[in-house]
């Protein structure tokens, strides 16, 4: 069992909570996930490890509050535990031999991009950060990201925060400059990856994405996180679980990411209303 630490909202729909997990602490690198279950006949979901402390013990996740699960696990107070938390799972993002970075992070997806910007920040890469959110109210970690790069640029939709737009606005500005990085790192919902991607795509600078589609056991055996790739003129198929969750974004097959990823909304809709309807009844019971 894995106690709650530490429980912070941080938006309406957003939660960031500390894990004690002392084994996943010690070996978690940034853009690895692990995969947990709050109760015993609850369903596995992957999280993307939003930061350790080695020292204490604990991960730091942050999720929104989208389905079933994460409609149980924002429930649970702190001292509260866990049924499992494995991991962590998944290849590192890499790093290494990066000057110029540019990370664009979109909703909670900052909350993994965080980790990344912070670690090139300390290796000496000079990192340009974007984010964007629908609005003010949504805004998460800016101080920290502030922190971590040597220029940040915030986005909201409705522009109640930061500029108005997209996150691809600030990104093609910088690009048209004639300014270059030696990669660019997006985070964040299908559809944005897909126009960062298109952004980015007549400079030739390297682009990563980082997917998060439908797990289940986090390694590579049951196949429901497989993602189609475009690869020299050939389709390939590969796991997200196992082989990313970072790749090529030139290479991703976004539509049928988007697809399969919508395949079962209604389900997960029901299910997250029959969640919130039941604990409407506990808390009428007490």
């Amino acid at each position: 069992m894995f106690r709650i630490v530490k429980k912070i909202p941080l938006n309406p729909t957003v939660t960031e909570m500390y894990i004690e997990a002392p084994l996943v602490a010690a070996k978690a690198l940034p853009g690895q996930f692990i995969i947990l279950r709050v109760d015993p006949d609850g369903e596995r979901i992957p999280l993307t490890v939003a930061g350790c402390d080695k020292k204490a013990g604990t991960v730091r996740i942050i999720f929104q509050i989208v389905g079933a699960t994460t409609e149980k696990l924002n429930h649970k107070k702190e001292g509260d535990f866990l049924q499992d938390f494995a991991g962590p799972l998944g290849r590192p993002t890499r790093t290494e031999g990066l000057h110029r970075v540019c990370i664009v992070g979109g909703g909670v997806g900052c909350a993994i991009a965080l980790p990344v910007a912070q670690k090139l920040h300390d290796d000496g890469c000079e990192v340009t950060s974007i984010i964007g959110f629908r609005s003010k109210d949504l805004l998460i970690l800016e101080d920290e990201f502030r922190a971590a790069s040597q220029r940040l640029v915030v986005m909201t939709d409705d522009g109640s925060y930061g500029r108005k737009g997209n996150v691809c606005v600030p990104l093609k500005e910088i690009l048209d400059s004639g300014e270059r990085f030696d990669e660019v790192i997006t985070i964040g919902p299908l559809i944005m990856m897909k126009f960062v991607v298109e952004t980015v795509r007549p400079t030739g600078i390297p682009c990563t994405v980082s997917m998060n589609p439908i797990m289940i056991d986090g390694t590579g055996m049951c196949g429901g996180c497989r993602l189609t790739l475009h690869r020299d003129g050939k389709r390939v198929t590969s796991f997200a679980c196992v082989d990313g969750p970072d790749f090529n974004g030139y290479e991703i097959d976004f539509d049928e990411a988007m697809t399969r990823g919508g395949m079962y909304r209604t389900a997960e809709r029901h299910a997250y209303e029959e969640t919130c309807r039941l604990f409407r009844m506990q808390k009428e019971d007490a």
